[in-house]
């Protein structure tokens, strides 16, 4: 190993093992993706000009065939599926079997990830249903528009929309809101929208390993670039895209940049090989300083968005599932 220090920067030459600290699945899934990282960092991604919206396009369809895999491993879920509309926005209404769907019942409010960019359409509807099978609850799954047709902001107003939307129909506190990855960043943002805006806030929030800081400074953007297999490296492309000029410490864009107090009750998970670890460390901490009731969980070797199919991520359901019960007494 070689350990040397330049211009104040830590140069390290290294062996990451398969740990056998975690379940003999997720050694497995861990072994299969990182054996792809040699190739993936020796030819990266080469990502069309903001301004070629055809490229993007073609671009984004690539990733959503890349995500409805991966997540079509864990998308037989027996629920039932509508698909609505409010404005100009498509949402999933995805019911569990079991789930109570009345008007008294609580709702889950589901933002999907997929870098800012992608997850759209169909792709929703399949990360919907893994959301709604992981929280248990009634869901609506926003179909929020993205780039390169609708960048910043109508992502997040869309977001907003249909949160305004939901408080029509039900309580603020039978509603729970979330998002993973992209998804966490709209989740957050909303907060501080609805705040700026005079909405009530939720009965609790989820934030699964939000992209909370589009400037991607921390820490875990160098250490796990590489160790990470499922984002091997920065966004900066999709974020350009996305933020479309806008500066990316704008709360509404970067929440971790806003004023937190006043926030639900957060529940923010990571793993320790996700490169979005740090966003989600320095999240927990911000709301913490704002006095925000705040759980972070880290789970062991985890990349980013878990290993999809170990027992680590039934554990993290139930983690999930204990603390919306905590703040959604009768869920």
């Amino acid at each position: 190993m070689t350990d040397t220090t330049q211009h104040e920067a830590l140069e390290l030459t290294r062996t990451i093992r398969v740990p056998p600290s975690v379940s003999p699945e997720a050694q497995a899934a861990i072994a299969m993706g990182s054996a792809a990282v040699p190739a993936r960092l020796a030819e990266p991604a080469v990502f069309p000009a903001r301004d070629d919206n055809a490229g993007w396009k073609a671009t984004i369809a690539m990733m959503d065939e890349n995500i409805a895999m991966g997540f079509g491993m864990r998308a037989d879920v027996d629920a039932a599926v509508a698909k609505t509309q409010v404005g100009e926005v498509d949402v999933y209404r995805i019911t569990p079997a079991g789930a109570d769907a009345s008007a008294d019942a609580p709702v889950y409010y589901d933002i999907h990830g997929g870098a800012l960019i992608a997850g759209g359409g169909d792709v929703c509807r399949i990360m919907g249903l893994s959301s709604a099978a992981r929280v248990g609850l009634d869901t609506w799954a926003v179909d929020y528009r993205m780039p390169p047709d609708h960048p910043y902001p109508v992502p997040l107003d869309d977001c907003l929309t249909v949160y305004r939307a939901l408080l029509d129909v039900k309580r603020p506190e039978q509603i729970v809101v979330g998002g993973g990855s992209a998804g966490g960043n709209l989740a957050a943002a909303l907060m501080l929208r609805a705040r700026a805006e005079g909405l009530p806030m939720p009965a609790c929030l989820l934030l699964m390993t939000p992209e909370a800081d589009l400037t991607e400074s921390g820490d875990t953007f160098d250490t796990n670039a590489g160790v990470d297999y499922v984002l091997v490296n920065r966004l900066t492309e999709s974020i350009d895209l996305y933020a479309h000029g806008h500066d990316l410490t704008d709360p509404f864009i970067s929440p971790l940049f806003g004023e937190l107090s006043g926030f639900p009750p957060t529940f923010l998970q990571a793993g320790t090989r996700d490169l979005f670890l740090s966003n989600t460390v320095r999240m927990h901490r911000k709301l913490r300083a704002a006095d925000v009731e705040a759980e972070l969980h880290v789970w062991e070797a985890m990349p980013h968005g878990g290993f999809f199919g170990a027992p680590e991520d039934a554990e993290m359901g139930v983690e999930v599932r204990k603390f919306i019960a905590k703040h959604l007494p009768h869920a």
